[in-house]
Parts: C-alpha cells; structure tokens; sequence
C-alpha cells in the first residue's frame, strides 16, 4: 500500500476510533474507494498497528484525569479495577455469544464464517450507523435537557448501573462493525444517570482494558488467514509503513478526544447521533451504488 494511502487510513482511523461514529465503517468505506482489501495479511497488520496508536493515545490523554479520579486513594483504586473488570466481563458475556451465533447462523451454506467478513458489508454497516445513532440521539437530547443544577446534584464518579450499562452495550458493539463502541458506552453512561466527564472518562478506561484483547484476537486472525492462503506475514516490508500509521493515527486519536471532551462537555452529544445518521444513509447509498 502506497504511503499517502496507509497516512490517510490512519487519520481516519484515528479520528473515527474514538469519536462515536465507528472506525470500522469509516475505515472499511475509504479502504474500498482506495480498492484495498483489508483482509490480507499486511492490511490487518496495519490496522492491529492503528489501534494500537489510538489506544495509547486515549492513555496519553486520559492519564492524568485517570489518576486523579480513579488512583487518588487505595480504595478508589480497587473500586476502579472491580468496575472495570465486571464491566469488560460483561462485555464478552454478551459479545461473544453474539460472534458465534452470527457466524454460525449467517455463514454460507451452514459453515462457521468470519463475523469479520459478514459484517464488512455496507449494507450491515449502514444498519448498525444507524442504530447507534439514534441511541446517541436519545441521549444526547434527554441530557441536554438536564440543568447544570441537576449535573452537580448528581453523585460524582461511576456507579454499578453505569458501569454495568455501559459493559453490556460494549458486548455489543464488539461483533456489529458500524455500532460505535464510544458512541454505544458514553451513550448507556448518560441514560444510566452519569455525569459527563466522568462517562466519558471510565469509557475510554474500558478500552484500555478490553483493546490487548481485541488486538490479540486481531492478530491471531491474521495469522490464520495467512496460513490458510499459504503465504506468511512479509514483517519487515509491514512494520515500517505500520509504524508510520501507528503515529497519524496516535496524532489524530488526540485530535479527536479533545474534539468529543468539547462536545460533550458543551451538550452537544447529540450532533454525533445527527452525523451517523446521516453517514448510514450515504453508506446505505454507496452499497447501492457498489452492489
């Protein structure tokens, strides 16, 4: 892949991964307008090297909040990783059930399929923009309309129903590409009655904690894919144009938290809702136009 393609995949992967309003969808759209199939062995190395930039970006820009919020005390610190781990716990309670029955009940002819391929669709993608957008929508709007008076009244720092809100609507996120996983958790946060900085700070908390995971199911992917098509992952000619992702979309993954902290912290969460609404109907209208 030329180098300007692999920069640009990984702005958009940067600013699309932790904005609410999917990567995948974003990333898998700009990869067929560039004619590049991300399910060889290089391509799916690239982008296991892209989440990794994004993820230490949001520890970049999280860590101090983190520290002051959730390692000020021993007992803030234990409460954090119980909330986090039954969080994550749920997510994959509820996650991977999901990755084996689609793949078993959509795979071609009765055999088990990648969920990976099945939903590289932009007609399912289209689906799943549209479904977390009115999610966030709802949010957006029902929190707008909460005084500041009542954000102070509210109890400060993350409760269970959040966290196990928030750890349910990951699971889902997880199989469906397009059902952003901010937009889904930020989302459960605020209806779960949240406070904004703090929903926004666990969330993000939560991908750090289920990202190695992620990138290790990734990685294991792309080296059976690689077996099975009888050629083996070329590291060296990769490393170097993944390297070179892993800091734009490290960069853009910055941009892009300041730009969702603004928003959110403004009311203006709903308008994240507004733009994948929109982006499903141009995706539903480029499957359309592709098929």
């Amino acid at each position: 892949m030329p180098l300007w393609q692999v920069a640009l995949l990984a702005i958009v992967q940067g600013l699309t991964e932790l904005l609410p309003v999917s990567s995948s969808a974003h990333v898998i759209v700009t990869a067929e307008l560039l004619h590049q199939d991300m399910s060889t062995p290089a391509n799916a190395l690239l982008l296991v090297l892209l989440h990794t930039g994004t993820m230490f970006a949001v520890i970049v820009y999280f860590w101090r909040r983190w520290v002051n919020e959730f390692f000020s005390s021993w007992s803030a610190f234990v409460q954090f990783v119980k909330l986090v781990l039954v969080a994550t716990l749920l997510s994959g309670l509820v996650g991977y059930p999901i990755i084996v029955l689609v793949e078993r009940i959509l795979g071609h002819g009765g055999n088990r399929a990648e969920i990976e391929a099945l939903f590289d669709k932009p007609n399912w993608i289209a689906a799943a923009l549209a479904g977390v957008g009115l999610l966030i929508l709802y949010a957006g709007l029902r929190e707008a309309r909460q005084s500041e008076t009542r954000q102070q009244k509210n109890q400060r720092g993350i409760r269970w129903p959040q966290a196990i809100v928030m750890g349910i609507l990951q699971g889902f996120a997880i199989p469906f590409r397009g059902f952003s996983r901010s937009g889904s958790t930020i989302s459960g946060g605020l209806l779960a009655g949240g406070i904004r900085a703090d929903i926004e700070s666990f969330s993000f908390a939560m991908v750090v904690a289920i990202t190695p995971l992620a990138l290790g199911r990734e990685g294991l992917r792309m080296l059976h894919g690689a077996r099975l098509a009888g050629t083996t992952v070329q590291w060296s000619s990769a490393l170097a144009p993944g390297l070179l992702g892993m800091v734009c979309a490290f960069v853009a993954g910055l941009l892009a938290l300041r730009w969702l902290s603004r928003w959110l912290e403004q009311g203006r969460w709903y308008w994240f809702g507004v733009y994948c609404l929109a982006a499903a109907g141009v995706v539903g209208w480029f499957f359309r136009l592709v098929s």
